[in-house]
């Protein structure tokens, strides 16, 4: 999702209680703005979740009949890109002994995953959805990481970017889907491939996926809607 992440109704318990804890220190430096507070305790948000977070511990899935398909909602974040099937290419690149470069047939030959979970955005919808395709876990160590890699970016066709610990990255629910319930991807919701997992808000799930970029430390960009100050971790 390439939306506005600024919620509009109230955030689940367990983020509430991890905002909650972070505001202790910000009592005091209420003259600041709230993307500079949020970046100042972006710190401890990461080392609660980070403590919470288990990273061979699957969410609870759902039923075909429980699918909701009209409830998952399009958004873009400066266009809609439309991707040729035959020419199009996935790089992975960085912190690899073995940079890649693979089409989509390529990927098709790599071992199928179907999930079906519920897609959270932060602005407080939430959606069923049935997502297939192929898990980080099996595509990223075809690149033979380097031991150091801790972080893979993510980057979309239409400029969007978004950085994942590689903890969750590796996720065994974390999928580069080409499917949307037991469909072909759509390119509105990121077709030919994109980001699909049940353990992070919507806008961390780039659409329109061409590159990912192991890297051993966080950069300074770290992802869209993050460079103007909300939460990098954005675990659920």
């Amino acid at each position: 999702m390439h939306s506005d992440p600024y919620p509009d109704e109230p955030l689940p318990r367990r983020r509430f209680l991890l905002l909650g804890s972070a505001g202790i220190l910000t009592i005091g430096l209420g003259a600041l703005t709230e993307s500079l507070i949020g970046k100042a305790t972006e710190p401890l948000n990461e080392s609660v979740e980070r403590l919470l977070f288990q990273p061979h511990s699957l969410t609870p899935e759902f039923p075909r009949s429980a699918i909701e398909p009209e409830k998952l909602l399009i958004n873009t974040f400066r266009f809609t890109p439309h991707l040729d099937p035959h020419t199009y290419r996935l790089q992975i690149t960085g912190s690899v002994q073995k940079p890649l470069t693979l089409s989509l047939h390529d990927l098709h030959t790599l071992p199928y995953t179907s999930t079906t979970i519920r897609h959270v955005c932060v602005e407080g919808w939430a959606a069923i959805v049935q997502w297939g395709g192929i898990r980080l876990r099996d595509l990223l160590p075809l690149a033979q990481p380097h031991s150091q890699a801790r972080y893979a970016y993510f980057y979309s066709a239409d400029g969007y970017y978004e950085s994942w610990d590689l903890d969750s990255a590796l996720h065994p629910q974390t999928l580069l889907a080409y499917e949307k319930n037991y469909q072909p991807l759509p390119i509105a919701n990121g077709a030919p491939l994109r980001l699909a997992s049940p353990i992070k808000l919507g806008y961390k799930q780039s659409k329109w996926v061409t590159a990912i970029r192991l890297t051993p430390t966080l950069q300074s960009q770290r992802g869209t809607w993050e460079d103007l100050g909300y939460e990098w971790y954005a675990g659920l």
